[in-house]
């Protein structure tokens, strides 16, 4: 028998009860051109400390650092460290699905996204229904929908769904249809438009709320076959230098995957969740309550409501006509009657409310709604935000500012819309779209996203296109509509400080600070110094959250 002195009975009696006090173990990265945001400016740093999940100090250049006995060292070889970087705007759940279902994007006509349908088929044998997203057709020469005549062609018994890439259109071949019911006689939802041709009959394009006349014959994922691709998602998320991503309207069943995978600490990347609303069992799960898990990984205060759809399919609602449609106003996806109702719902319960808006007329409601429900529920303290805020009109961005709402926009947007924005708006309404510039100088706050899997989630093609207003090919030259570019300050402080308080957590990421989480990554060039063309070819060395190594390239 081995006899125990005491000092060892001590040490394994504190370790049981307190495994932090023995276990806890500080890691000191020097060696790097570290960057974060100290009040209104840009702070340098040379290293950086931190225990666990919390910060314990940033070292300057002239600092003298600790000694390195009882400490894990790591030698950053001079790369640049910079805070997580915040997503205000994804889908998880959707691009999770967007790496295991056809990739359509960038296909180059109809046909091409026949084919690359096809070669996904012919690859992912066994399959029920053949689902893929992506597909765009402002990038085709046709410039048209497409029609499931060219899917029937190599899919007759087998159904096949296609998203469109802003996931606001879908495209099904004639077996979907069949399964779901579809005829010529089928009327187009409230919200939402089935496109037939002129003698009636459905061509397979879904627009915004008709899209779940085909979704609703799709077996939906169970538990825990959403927690396997949230996994896959998020894990995906954190090679891109994301620590913490908004996911922009979950179900309630969503919610609880993520609820389990928190209680298993399987989550890569931090959480902050918006049920979306109307969804299956909405109410009850407002009334459960607000959540947050004891390591901030998770969280849930928010809601998502969605007022119209995306300009690219002509589904974002404007005040007048579509300059390139006369006739078309675009969709209203509830009506304003039903809009507010789930405003002052969610406001009286203590939630803040994130509304998508893309069109002009959309934008208006949410803040004319907005204005009213506010003042009724006294809840401007709750940082409410608009989803997108991408037509305003010019009258309306002081708006903004007088309601304390936050402008939740994607940069890449922009880059992406600028082929087509100006067909569809004309040049008048083009003064209030995109208007980052416009919105910062009414004292604005800007939280930056993508929107993925609607575009990369790669926030180095953000910061790019915030800047520069330019795509991958520095087109067009000096930038879209130029004037509205950000600052490299300002559209970094979007990603990091701006984005952590959209979601009601600036006190624990978005900046490196004494106590602040130990959220940051370690990038291949320096974002501050480097030409700023080429900021989206930025990759990510090591992504750390809460003081986690999750990605290593």
């Amino acid at each position: 028998m081995i006899r125990l002195s005491t000092s060892i009975k001590s040490a394994i009696l504190i370790a049981t009860l307190s495994p932090a006090l023995v276990f806890a173990k500080t890691t000191l990265i020097t060696n790097i051109q570290g960057y974060t945001i100290t009040g209104s400016e840009l702070e340098s740093f040379a290293a950086i400390a931190f225990t666990d999940d919390k910060i314990d100090k940033i070292y300057s250049a002239t600092d003298t650092l600790p000694s390195r006995k009882n400490l894990t060292v790591i030698d950053g070889k001079g790369k640049t460290l910079i805070p997580g970087l915040i997503d205000s705007h994804g889908h998880i759940l959707n691009y999770g699905l967007s790496l295991l279902r056809a990739d359509l994007v960038n296909s180059a006509s109809e046909q091409d996204a026949v084919n690359k349908t096809l070669a996904y088929a012919k690859a992912n044998a066994g399959l029920t229904w053949i689902q893929g997203r992506g597909w765009n057709q402002t990038q085709w020469p046709s410039n048209a929908f497409p029609n499931a005549e060219s899917l029937d062609q190599h899919f007759i018994e087998q159904p096949v769904w296609l998203e469109r890439v802003d996931g606001h259109a879908g495209w099904a071949n004639s077996k979907a249809m069949a399964l779901a019911g579809i005829t010529k006689d089928t009327v187009s939802p409230e919200g939402g438009e089935i496109i037939k041709d002129k003698n009636g009959l459905p061509t397979g394009v879904f627009i915004d709320n008709a899209m779940a006349l085909i979704n609703d014959s799709i077996a939906p994922l169970t538990i825990k076959q959403q927690k396997q691709v949230l996994v896959k998602a998020m894990d995906s998320l954190a090679s891109y230098g994301l620590t913490s991503v908004h996911d922009a309207g979950i179900d309630t069943d969503n919610l609880n995957a993520f609820k389990e995978l928190s209680q298993e600490q399987a989550m890569s990347i931090r959480v902050n969740a918006m049920l979306y609303l109307p969804s299956a069992k909405w109410q009850q799960t407002l009334a459960n309550g607000q959540y947050r898990s004891k390591d901030d990984m998770l969280t849930f205060n928010s809601v998502k409501i969605q007022t119209d759809g995306a300009l690219g399919s002509r589904g974002a609602a404007l005040i007048e006509d579509y300059s390139d449609h006369p006739g078309h106003k675009g969709l209203l996806l509830n009506t304003p009657k039903e809009f507010e109702h789930l405003v002052n719902t969610s406001m009286r319960q203590g939630y803040q409310v994130n509304s998508h808006a893309i069109g002009d007329n959309a934008n208006k409601l949410v803040l004319d709604t907005y204005e009213k429900q506010i003042k009724a529920t006294n809840t401007k303290s709750l940082r409410h935000r608009v989803e997108h805020a991408q037509v305003l009109r010019l009258e309306d961005i002081p708006r903004f500012a007088a309601l304390d709402l936050i402008a939740a926009m994607q940069a890449t947007h922009a880059t992406s819309d600028k082929n087509m924005a100006q067909d569809r708006l004309g040049p008048s309404r083009m003064l209030g779209a995109y208007a980052w510039r416009k919105l910062l100088d009414a004292k604005v706050m800007i939280a930056a996203g993508s929107d993925f899997p609607v575009e990369s989630p790669n926030p180095f093609f953000g910061l790019h296109a915030s800047i520069t207003r330019q795509d991958h090919t520095n087109s067009p030259e000096g930038g879209w509509f130029a004037d509205q570019k950000m600052t490299p300050l300002e559209a970094f402080r979007s990603f990091t400080l701006d984005a952590a308080y959209a979601g009601h957590q600036e006190n624990i990421i978005g900046s490196l600070a004494q106590g602040k989480k130990a959220d940051f990554v370690l990038l291949d060039n320096n974002l501050f110094t480097m030409p700023e063309q080429n900021i989206w070819k930025i990759s990510v060395d090591k992504t750390w959250v809460n003081g986690k190594l999750v990605y290593k390239k």
